[in-house]
């Protein structure tokens, strides 16, 4: 299904304005806090790629020999159960553009999977440590199936 374009062609305000602009699109302060902790635990990855390159998705760190693909989820912009706030402003603007998020993580994950590759997200609210750690218990699970695939 075709995803149809939710940006306004205006920000509602100079303010509004301002802060989307400052949004970062990768290197946020969780993002590289969880490359710095996966780093220290030894692993390397290649960050903001497309797992598959005819899907037109980005993921935060992908580990393309094991096939991993680690996606670092903002809280507002996707609707995380702890800490999403319902936007003062334009409400229904965005309460649909977080709904179509959701709807294409979801997506994401089962193309991913239909190809061989895991799929890990992380809230940016989870402490980056203990993600990383899940991160490399999974990565080091893979690798000892393609070792013993190999064999």
């Amino acid at each position: 299904m075709p995803m149809t374009d939710l940006r306004p062609t205006q920000a509602s305000s100079p303010g509004v304005r301002k802060s989307m602009r400052s949004n970062k699109g990768r290197d946020t302060k969780p993002e590289l806090a969880l490359r710095r902790s996966v780093h220290a635990l030894g692993l390397r990855y290649r960050v903001s790629r497309r797992p598959l390159p005819a899907l037109r998705r980005t993921a935060d760190l992908v580990f393309t020999r094991v096939k991993v693909a680690v996606f670092l989820d903002g809280c507002f912009w996707h609707g995380c159960p702890e800490h999403h706030t319902v936007s003062a402003t334009n409400a229904g603007y965005w309460a649909e553009k977080v709904r179509r998020n959701r709807e294409r993580d979801a997506e994401t994950n089962r193309l991913l999977a239909a190809e061989g590759w895991c799929v890990i997200r992380v809230w940016e609210h989870e402490d980056p440590c203990t993600a990383a750690t899940e991160i490399a218990a999974k990565v080091t699970e893979r690798r000892k199936l393609i070792l013993r695939s190999d064999s």
